[in-house]
């Protein structure tokens, strides 16, 4: 195998979810690159796990079932669903995802009925998701397959594309010429950023560009900013996500006001979203309109009655690595770490200074958003400005013409 693929799988490994002598791995992956899966589940069981189950996914199958089972079937959890999540949250095992999702891959099917059912099952998941929260090493990472690289490289054979694609993945991972010295330089840059963010406390930020973006968020007064490496409640370290370039904070639920206008298209459940806006109003989306995708986006803030609040505010540098790739991914996981993004739904507990010591419920009366989605979309770019407010009133400018100014 490629050696640069090789060196890849062992970030991801060995950097991402780092799996625990004589813990458990599962890996999601799609049929698109069935050598390199095996690579993967090989390296975990060479630093120690004891058992690697690969999930297989597939978007075609997947759309058959969402186009001929009924909106009930659709809604129903097995019981032998319950017992896997149930075994999940007991076991703790690390998860790997290895996205390789053809962006336009449920186009076609009843996008109202998907998410009926995904409403209905989602109480039942969420008890399980909850007792999970903070306690596992998970990454999500990714491959190419050739609908995703078709979409992303037109106009070319599909063997290019896919090797397109494959370049573009290792230069957004920083997986070239030593990948995970590379990520451990970065863990450190990014963390001594947060560390600058942190002793400022902000209150709120602004966030002002010329594309229309006008906008003021509220921070959690214990809130915290974080970024790259992470760790459970174990002390397990692990980078969530490859490739990284955020540092995000939790906003405190119900203080948002104001305009924000995306940069870039929205790839969610399958469905594309373009040239779309959101306006808030205490601290709720109250109305958006996008030129394509209009469906697609009040089925998303409507999924949950905290679908329509923000989990997740995330500052990205311009001239990031991504970014200056010039590439549209079509995936939430690259296209979000080209730019500053905001994330509707569910917010991150780690995000409150000494978490561990509250429960789900205290934390989310802190202003923690609780939703079944997190769904990034990004505001960045070339001119923006972010401005922090801190306790004091004092303002500091975080960001100026889309980069770092602290």
């Amino acid at each position: 195998m490629d050696k640069r693929l090789i060196e890849y799988a062992e970030l991801i490994v060995k950097m991402g979810i780092r799996p625990a002598k004589g813990q458990e791995v599962i890996i999601m992956a799609g049929l698109d690159q069935p050598e390199f899966v095996r690579l993967v589940v090989e390296l975990c069981y060479k630093e120690g796990a004891s058992k690697v189950q690969v999930d297989w996914q597939d978007m075609p199958t997947a759309k058959l079932a969402q186009l001929y089972q009924s909106e009930e079937k659709l809604s129903t959890i097995e019981d032998w669903e319950l017992a896997k999540l149930k075994w999940r949250s007991e076991t703790l095992p690390a998860f790997l995802w290895l996205d390789s999702d053809d962006p336009d891959g449920m186009d076609g099917i009843d996008q109202g009925k998907r998410a009926r059912a995904q409403m209905a099952r989602f109480p039942k998941i969420k008890p399980f998701r909850d007792a999970m929260e903070n306690k596992y090493q998970w990454c999500i990472a990714g491959v190419p397959g050739v609908k995703w690289a078709n979409k992303v490289f037109p106009g070319v054979s599909d063997d290019e594309a896919v090797e397109k694609l494959w370049d573009a993945i290792l230069t957004a991972a920083r997986a070239k010429d030593g990948a995970i010295e590379n990520w451990q330089k970065h863990n450190r840059r990014i963390h001594e950023l947060t560390d600058k963010l942190n002793k400022y406390n902000f209150k709120s930020l602004e966030y002002k560009s010329s594309n229309g973006t006008d906008f003021r968020v509220g921070l959690m007064k214990e809130g915290i900013f974080a970024g790259a490496e992470e760790t459970d409640l174990s002390g397990r370290a692990f980078n969530p996500n490859i490739p990284s370039e955020e540092i995000f904070t939790t906003p405190e639920k119900g203080k948002a006001e104001g305009l924000l206008v995306a940069t870039k298209p929205l790839s969610w459940q399958g469905s594309l979203i373009e040239d779309f806006s959101i306006r808030f109003e205490d601290g709720k989306a109250v109305e958006v309109k996008a030129a394509k995708g209009q469906d697609a986006l009040e089925r998303m803030i409507a999924m949950d009655e905290n679908a329509p609040y923000l989990g997740e505010c995330a500052l990205i540098d311009c001239n990031s690595p991504i970014n200056n790739m010039n590439i549209l991914f079509y995936s939430t996981l690259y296209d979000e770490n080209a730019s500053c993004h905001m994330a509707l739904g569910r917010g991150f507990d780690v995000c409150v200074k000494d978490y561990e010591k509250y429960t789900h419920d205290e934390l989310k009366a802190k202003g923690v958003n609780d939703s079944m989605i997190h769904v990034d979309f990004m505001i960045g770019s070339r001119d923006l400005e972010i401005t922090g407010i801190t306790q004091d009133d004092e303002r500091i400018a975080v960001f100026r013409n889309g980069s770092w100014a602290i």
